[in-house]
């Protein structure tokens, strides 16, 4: 049987120090600091919950990150 596979490591940052950015600023910061994905949401949008490491999710309203998180 093959070994079961390791995840990659996410990137030791907090998604807090994201708020308040311009999102294109953010997103470019985020990618430097070795996130593989990066997703803008607008406020209220539906989204499945599944959670995928190395994933970095901004909620941006007026341009701005309004909120930030891991998955």
């Amino acid at each position: 049987m093959a070994p079961i596979p390791t995840p990659p490591a996410e990137p030791q940052d907090s998604p807090d120090g994201y708020v308040g950015l311009e999102a294109e600023e953010a997103e470019r910061l985020a990618r430097e600091r070795g996130w593989s994905a990066v997703r803008s949401l607008p406020p209220g949008t539906v989204i499945t919950m599944e959670y995928r490491v190395g994933r970095l999710n901004f909620e941006v309203a007026d341009g701005r990150v309004r909120r930030a998180w891991k998955g």
